[in-house]
């Protein structure tokens, strides 16, 4: 079968763009102007949310393999920890996955292009998108890989995943809004000569001379520091790691023994007027740019590529109607948006903070870091905010109802049972129909018609807790997220629901 959709750019979102359809049976291509893989850890956190997806894929187990989680961070202002924030304990209960993961994205990014490989599926690098044409029927593209002729094809979908310069965002002539801020940042890798004893910490420095972030990578003489350069350097842009040496080891107590990797960048906030014209799409970094304040943006990107993927499959392989790729832009647009608003407000009372030290524990604590979660920062809503849970898509298009506490596009709760737990039905990627009780014979038997899946849980008091109602009926889309809750087993409404947006299970025949 001839491929069908084009992806432009093989970093996290792209790749992950191509594995959701690889998994779910669509032609596709992928296409990086680079020679392969980024070679610097770069993005470093995956966080709850996205670990979610990749286990639908199969993916979970091997990246949290490679990496290590992080399970709390302290805060500090140079000379003692003021305040202790524990992943662990504010996630258990509301995702298997309680914490942060530490993926260096080259590292990432090297498991994604193996696995697909592994399904046979090979990125195309050294291959640039040249111009490309929006039509009626499909877009026409002009590519050429490096020492080739220019090739011309045509495609029914095209996926802008190529970055915060992306050529298909500019192609489109896209206004990108936002601002960038004053500050200089610096990232670096460094090799420490004493190995740390707590892999699972991150550190936060704050005083009225800046702000540092530092955490382990890789191994314990490893570590990633990320932070704000002095304001003596603030209007250069070839500051050396030496030349801050002095500034970082006073502040953290952190020398570097080898610098691996240092680099100085401006930090934006920018979101695209639009996600999508015609039959092309944008996916991260070029359609949304954040400050690295929560380590949001990879993790937006490939929340991008997981809503997208599901969708573009169900409409090639005649599964769903075209309306619901107008739900793409719909859903992801707004969060971006209010996330921008979010790390923005958070990232400004960080930077732009002047406390003396003996007032940090007074005035960061109890406002700073709730700030930064944008709650106070002892509740459990922080895990869920921070790890992306708490996404929802109430309302788009596709969001139809309520049942209990559990309103059409919520991420699905997550709740263990006496066999087991809810997502592990969402290994199928496919739509389905969840009951908590009991559920009747005429909906078993519609649900066999329409080769829906339907998985009964027995009945558990905890499950009220999780916000369930008993024997409501939940229809879950592909991606994990509710579609449809009502009080009752009403077969009328979910046969409506189906029936308006042509939706087939993709086990369907």
């Amino acid at each position: 079968m001839n491929p069908q959709i084009l992806i432009v750019g093989a970093g996290p979102t792209g790749l992950a763009l191509a594995y959701s359809l690889a998994r779910q049976g669509v032609p596709f291509r992928i296409i990086d102007r680079n020679s392969g893989t980024g070679t610097a850890s770069r993005a470093l956190a995956v966080h709850a949310r996205i670990l979610e997806h990749y286990e639908q894929f199969g993916l979970a187990e091997r990246n949290i393999k490679r990496g290590h989680p992080i399970l709390s961070l302290d805060v500090s202002d140079g000379k003692k920890v003021r305040a202790q924030v524990k992943f662990h304990e504010l996630g258990k209960g509301q995702s298997p996955f309680p914490f942060i993961l530490s993926l260096p994205q080259d590292d990432h990014e090297e498991i994604l292009v193996d696995e697909l490989s592994k399904i046979g599926v090979e990125v195309e690098w050294n291959t640039e998108l040249i111009s490309f044409e929006n039509t009626e029927d499909g877009v026409n593209t002009v590519m050429q890989q490096l020492g080739e002729p220019v090739e011309i094809a045509e495609f029914a979908y095209v996926c802008g995943c190529d970055g915060a310069g992306s050529m298909v965002r500019k192609g489109l002539d896209l206004d990108f809004p936002g601002g960038t801020y004053k500050q200089l940042f610096f990232v670096a890798d460094i090799e420490t000569e004493k190995p740390v004893d707590d892999m699972e910490k991150m550190d936060m420095y704050m005083d009225n001379d800046g702000f540092m972030l530092y955490m382990n990578v890789r191994n314990a003489h490893t570590k990633r520091i990320l932070g704000i350069v002095p304001e003596e350097f603030n209007d250069r842009t070839d500051v050396e790691y030496s030349e801050i040496t002095d500034y970082v080891e006073n502040k953290i107590g952190v020398r570097a023994a080898k610098v691996n990797w240092f680099s100085t960048y401006r930090v934006h906030n920018r979101v695209s007027e639009k996600f999508t014209k015609g039959r092309i799409f944008i996916l991260g970094d070029a359609g949304h740019l954040h400050s690295p304040t929560g380590g949001q943006g990879m993790n937006t990107g490939i929340g991008d590529a997981i809503n997208l993927g599901w969708k573009l499959a169900a409409v090639v392989q005649g599964k769903a109607n075209p309306i619901i790729l107008g739900t793409y832009e719909q859903e992801r647009i707004a969060f971006a948006r209010r996330l921008i608003a979010t790390t923005d407000k958070a990232f400004q009372t960080i930077v732009n903070q002047k406390l003396p030290g003996t007032l940090l524990r007074e005035y960061a604590v109890p406002y700073v870091l709730p700030s930064v979660f944008t709650f106070p920062f002892a509740s459990k809503n922080a895990f869920r905010i921070l790890s992306q849970i708490h996404i929802n898509y109430r309302h788009s298009l596709l969001s139809k109802g309520k049942a209990g506490k559990v309103y059409a596009g919520m991420r699905l709760p997550w709740i263990e049972t006496a066999n087991g737990d809810n997502f592990a039905p969402l290994r199928s990627v496919d739509w389905q129909i969840h009951i908590y009780g009991k559920a009747t014979p005429e909906l078993i038997d519609f649900a066999r018609s329409q080769s829906l899946a339907l998985h009964e849980f027995a009945w558990e008091s905890k499950m009220k807790n999780a916000g369930f109602k008993r024997d409501a009926l939940y229809l879950i889309r592909p991606d994990g997220h509710v579609a449809l809750a009502t009080d009752k087993q009403w077969l009328r409404v979910l046969n409506m629901y189906l029936e308006s947006f042509e939706i087939v299970a993709f086990g369907a025949k």
